[in-house]
């Protein structure tokens, strides 16, 4: 497959896992966090599929297009693993979705992201919060959930938290 195919599979499948999630979440009170901004794609289209929900974005330096951010107070600037653990009073409670597409590809380094991120992601969930990940996480309170139909397993990890 070349790697253009590869990259429209996988933007077809995160639309779909997006669009998921979206009506998974809709019962339950709290924001969006967005773990990793990139160039605003997906938060893009979390604003336009959620539009009355919050959406934190955490990126350590912002480089998208002005039209793909959100306002300074929906901006959490820094390393993940340094800003993350404290963002609970800013955030004002438990997440809805957390969505973390953070993986490079690369298998040594989605291991130690596994390792710290993991309790992060749980520390901030309650109740029914769903979790999508590009790589697998280590959940203990979670359940993992069956992928929508047409997306390849190991593409996305997708969590509900009992």
């Amino acid at each position: 497959m070349s790697r253009l195919d590869s990259m429209i599979n996988r933007l077809v499948a995160q639309r779909m896992i997006l669009n998921h999630a979206a009506d998974l979440v809709a019962p339950l009170p709290g924001p969006v966090l967005e773990l990793g901004l990139g160039n605003g794609r997906t938060f893009d289209h979390l604003r336009e599929i959620m539009p009355d929900r919050e959406i934190f974005v955490f990126e350590r330096k912002i480089t998208a297009s002005p039209r793909s951010i959100p306002d300074a107070e929906h901006v959490i600037l820094g390393e993940i693993r340094d800003t993350l653990p404290f963002c609970a009073p800013r955030i004002g409670g438990p997440a809805a979705l957390i969505h973390s597409d953070l993986s490079n590809g690369d298998p040594t380094d989605d291991l130690a992201r596994k390792a710290w991120l993991s309790p992060m992601i749980a520390e901030h969930a309650g109740s029914g919060t769903v979790v999508i990940s590009g790589h697998e996480l280590d959940l203990a309170d979670f359940e993992r959930l069956p992928l929508p139909e047409g997306i390849r397993e190991g593409r996305y990890y997708l969590y509900r938290k009992r």
